[in-house]
């Protein structure tokens, strides 16, 4: 059987592996069905100059590749239906031929054949296409993985640590908390706040605002320290009366990037109680301030003021003038 050499093939996919934070198996099928691809390539370029390219869309759909990391090369493989009289050598194979090695076989039967070129320039020219096709089919399985591992999280809110720093976006080291690695995730300039200081290997609290495609970077996280949803999880995280739902955020007005630095970032957290007894503006503040001061602390000393929501627009901007 006729066998493309891939030196290195193993080591290839493991680094490949480590590096995209894929399965293996998943590296596996997609270098399977780019070199499939490159396959392609070079049967459609031997028709070029001689006539129209007589292959369909899926005409190699009975086509497979067969990895050896063992002998660290591939083989072409091809799926064909056993016939009388054929019509198509790419898809069919004659029954007298294959009674030759198998007396017992019948019409409609399906055998796999290897058909691997044995010319010298198909490997050659099949690497460009399947270089092309592998980094576009890893970024595919990237894409997926993280849009199923991060846009259904119930919490949005994630713990983000320092990697490096891009122009003026911080690119931060995200787990889903889902046992699988860690990916990266782009903080933009306008989702920073002034108070933070941004150093290798620092940890901060963000919020997940997006998963979406980049061009020529795949797909990518962005996350916000300035989000309003963050400030509402570090409330109901520091706050059990949220959690039992005694007491509810029922709005946030956060300016967390002020024109003049000299004002400083600053939140309004207007909340409301369900049960009369409870006091939601001293819940939220907490004993001596420290329920709040926690989250003061987890925004780099953010002024924030809790005022009590009310459905009367007067007392309500009476409140918000008026904070605790």
């Amino acid at each position: 059987m006729a066998l493309v050499l891939l030196p290195g093939l193993a080591n290839l996919i493991e680094d490949i592996s480590e590096e995209k934070k894929l399965p293996t198996p998943v590296v596996e099928a997609a270098l399977r069905e780019a070199l499939l691809k490159g396959y392609e390539r070079y049967r459609r370029t031997l028709y070029l100059g001689i006539s129209e390219d007589p292959f369909e869309e899926d005409y190699f759909s009975n086509f497979d590749v067969a990895l050896d990391l063992d002998e660290e090369g591939y083989r072409v493989l091809a799926s064909k239906i056993i016939v009388e009289e054929v019509e198509s050598e790419d898809h069919q194979i004659a029954l007298a031929e294959v009674m030759q090695v198998a007396e017992d076989a019948q019409v409609g039967d399906t055998v796999v054949l290897d058909v691997t070129p044995e010319k010298d320039d198909f490997g050659r020219m099949a690497a460009a296409t399947t270089k092309q096709v592998l980094a576009q089919k890893l970024r595919d399985h990237q894409r997926r993985m993280i849009q199923e591992e991060f846009a259904d999280l119930e919490d949005p809110v994630l713990t983000a640590r320092v990697i490096r720093f891009e122009r003026q976006s911080v690119i931060m080291a995200v787990s889903s908390g889902l046992g699988r690695p860690e990916v990266e995730a782009e903080l933009p300039r306008r989702d920073q706040l002034p108070n933070d200081n941004y150093r290798a290997n620092a940890t901060f609290k963000v919020f997940l605002k997006e998963v979406s495609e980049v061009p020529r970077r795949g797909p990518q996280l962005f996350v916000s320290r300035a989000n309003a949803g963050l400030v509402v999880y570090l409330f109901e995280n520091e706050v059990p009366e949220i959690q039992e739902g005694s007491v509810r955020i029922v709005a946030v007005a956060r300016e967390a990037n002020p024109p003049s630095r000299s004002v400083g970032p600053r939140t309004k957290v207007a909340v409301d109680s369900v049960e009369r007894e409870v006091d939601p503006v001293g819940a939220c503040i907490g004993a001596r301030g420290s329920r709040i001061q926690q989250v003061v602390n987890e925004l780099r000393g953010e002024k924030i003021d809790v005022i009590r929501w009310s459905q009367d627009p007067g007392q309500y901007i009476a409140n918000s003038l008026s904070p605790a």
